[in-house]
């Protein structure tokens, strides 16, 4: 839910490795046919294919659908330790191209240890796609974000939820139906086994963390390495239901950095004098965007809304990088001036699998409440406790309306093999600290944590120095601190 729910930067790059020549090579440490990949945005180095997987592990030699993976290879083979695989966030982004952008982060002597591996995950870009015929309007994403009614009401955040439920159940199928985190952790096995490899070392970002966490606790034993970098909440009960509340958490942990810089003299894109002013500006203008949007041609629902603006803040606070547009709408909006340009939003073939993706992984996992009046009661609490979220991050579910049995819980605890390392800013707004502490508590010595005293979403590589040499020495050699460190 993680890497915009919205379904992400991350899908452009599923979309624009879409299409993919297979079955030119046989690499002779596996069954695996490679070629080059088609489409802009791969390194040339990089090669695709696909892995045939069940498409209902509960019946295993029944139908069968497609992933499509990725790799570039080691460009020393004879320090080659094996491979390592990028696991993309969302639910509902894609990882295809993960090898050719994540992985040129990494410096050199990390690459030669592994073959970079990538994969879209089922329902997604050159895999087996997912498509629920979701309407058009309700794809924005200030509607499918649980964003409360202009009054605070949760009457219309109701109504498109449940037409989002409605459409999955009536168009998603049996792919639908099959994807959520355990089924994601049991493909990555199957790819991990198609490669020929024993044992896999990973990277996981945002959800690819709790994907991951679910692959350690199933298949301990298949793993070497493990990187968590900005960690989800594992409680078995819970798991989205908590990440969804965690936003209100997160926002208010990374704002004071956003209102610091809004208010630095000199910054041309000042918004308020104190970062207490800057705060209380937003909040009046949300309000003020509630009764009377502003138009905006361009922008997925024509108008700026308070949700419209409370949802560019939430996007902004993931990068330091977007604080400018963020303010840059805020200060048009209140002068009444023409408002930058609108971002763009993916295609809808994109949004539609991401989405559709999105939908089935929050509610095949875990049971959602299904009464309006007690979410009408938890957003109007939230929405006084945290006016910055105003009650979104416990609004409506489409999942109040899934037909559908959830998965067996997964409770990851500490047994298994010690070889995982998170990483995690302080103050990051869609995974916030406490939520990774929990992780990193079930685990126990399984794991060590690297806290970076950052904010934003996502830490490598990171201005901290002390952060990039932790990962990178894990990476490389194995090697963990002795006990949780705090990078400053």
């Amino acid at each position: 839910m993680k890497t915009t729910i919205r379904v992400g930067a991350a899908v452009g790059l599923a979309v624009v490795v879409s299409s993919m020549l297979v079955g030119c090579r046989s690499d002779s440490s596996s069954g695996i046919e490679w070629a080059a990949c088609q489409g802009p945005g791969a390194d040339s180095r990089q090669e695709c294919a696909t892995v045939s997987v069940p498409l209902d592990y509960g019946h295993p030699e029944g139908e069968r659908v497609s992933l499509a993976v990725s790799r570039i290879r080691s460009a020393h083979p004879e320090h080659r330790r094996g491979v390592l695989l990028l696991v993309p966030g969302g639910p509902g982004s894609g990882g295809l191209n993960l090898p050719s952008t994540a992985g040129r982060t990494l410096p050199e002597s990390v690459r030669d240890e592994y073959d970079l591996i990538g994969f879209d995950p089922r329902g997604l870009g050159a895999s087996a796609a997912a498509n629920c015929h979701i309407a058009r309007q309700d794809l924005a994403t200030e509607r499918l974000r649980p964003w409360p009614d202009a009054d605070g009401g949760i009457a219309e955040n109701v109504a498109v939820e449940q037409r989002v439920a409605e459409a999955c159940v009536r168009d998603g199928g049996a792919l639908v139906r099959s994807i959520g985190t355990r089924t994601e952790a049991r493909d990555i096995d199957r790819i991990r086994e198609a490669l020929g490899e024993q044992r896999i070392a990973a990277w996981g970002t945002s959800y690819g963390t709790y994907a991951l966490a679910v692959y350690a606790t199933l298949f301990g034993d298949r793993t070497d390495r493990i990187l968590l970098d900005s960690s989800d909440d594992p409680d078995p009960d819970r798991v989205e239901r908590n990440w969804l509340a965690n936003y209100a958490v997160g926002v208010e942990d990374r704002f004071p950095d956003f209102a610091r810089w809004a208010a630095a003299e000199g910054n041309p894109d000042r918004v308020a004098q104190t970062p207490e002013a800057v705060r209380d500006e937003f909040l009046m203008l949300a309000a003020r965007l509630d009764r009377a949007p502003l138009s905006w041609p361009g922008s997925e629902t024509s108008v700026l809304s308070g949700n419209g603006l409370r949802q560019i803040l939430l996007d902004g606070l993931y990068r330091d990088q977007r604080f400018p547009y963020v303010a840059q709408v805020i200060n048009a909006a209140q002068r009444s001036d023409a408002l930058p340009a609108a971002r763009l939003s993916p295609p809808e073939p994109a949004a539609q699998a991401s989405t559709a993706v999105m939908v089935a992984t929050l509610c095949n996992d875990v049971a959602w409440p299904t009464s309006a009046d007690d979410y009408a009661t938890a957003v109007a609490a939230d929405r006084a406790r945290y006016p910055l979220t105003a009650g979104m991050s416990r609004g409506f579910s489409p999942c109040a309306f899934w037909p559908y049995p959830v998965a067996p819980r997964t409770v990851v605890t500490a047994s298994g093999p010690s070889n995982i390392l998170l990483l995690q800013n302080l103050r990051d707004p869609a995974t916030p600290y406490s939520g990774a502490l929990r992780l990193r508590q079930a685990f126990g010595d399984r794991a060590r944590m690297v806290a970076v005293d950052g904010g934003g979403h996502g830490v490598y590589p990171s201005p901290v120095a002390c952060a990039n040499d932790a990962v990178e020495r894990f990476l490389r050699d194995g090697t963990r601190p002795d006990q949780d460190l705090t990078c400053r």
